[in-house]
C-alpha cells in the first residue's frame, strides 16, 4: 500500500509495517542490516496531521510509534517517525484496533493524535485520571473496517 493509502484508510492505534522491498540481508554484515533495519519495521499509528495550503505548503502526514527508552517505569524517550503522502516506502496495516478498544486522543488544527490505546473503557478512565491531557476525548472502536477507501473518480472510455 501507498503511504496515501495508510493516511486515507488506517485508523488511529493500527500496526503499521513498512520497508523498502529489499530482502533482508543477512546477519554478517553488521552495517548493511543496521541500515535495512532504519527502513524496514513496525510501529503504531499515532498521529494523522493534515496537509497545508498557503505561504508554506506542505503535504499530509502520518506518525509511527516505534518504541519507548527508559528503565524502571520512567519513559526517558519516545521514539516516532514521521511520513508524507508522497513517500516511497511499501505500508501495510499488520493489526487494526479490536472493537471494544478505546482510544485516548486529541484533535485541533487539522491533527489528530493518539496518546493511549486501552483494552476497555475502565482502564482508559484509570490511564486518563493519571495522565492528564487537555481537550482529549475518549473514543471506543465500534468496528475497525468501518474506514472505506477513498472513491477514485476516472474518465469514462
Amino acid at each position: 500500500m501507498s503511504a496515501q493509502h495508510i493516511f486515507d484508510t488506517a485508523p488511529l492505534g493500527s500496526l503499521i509495517t513498512f520497508s523498502t522491498g529489499e530482502p533482508r540481508p543477512p546477519e554478517r554484515f553488521t552495517r548493511i542490516l543496521r541500515a535495512w533495519n532504519e527502513q524496514n519495521g513496525m510501529g503504531r499509528l499515532v498521529e494523522k496531521v493534515a496537509g497545508r495550503d498557503g505561504a508554506y505548503p506542505s503535504p499530509a502526514t502520518f506518525a509511527l510509534h516505534l518504541g519507548n527508552y527508559g528503565s524502571q517505569g520512567i519513559i526517558v524517550m519516545k521514539v516516532r517517525r514521521i511520513y508524507t503522502i508522497t513517500s516511497q516506502l511499501r505500508f501495510e496495516v499488520a493489526e487494526k484496533p479490536r472493537t471494544g478498544m478505546v482510544r485516548i486522543l486529541s484533535r485541533r488544527d487539522g491533527r489528530e493524535e493518539l496518546h493511549h490505546l486501552a483494552p476497555d473503557l475502565a482502564a482508559a478512565e484509570a490511564w486518563s485520571a493519571e495522565h492528564r491531557y487537555h481537550d482529549a476525548v475518549i473514543e471506543e472502536v465500534l468496528d475497525p473496517d468501518m474506514v472505506l477507501p477513498p472513491v477514485r473518480l476516472g474518465r469514462v472510455a
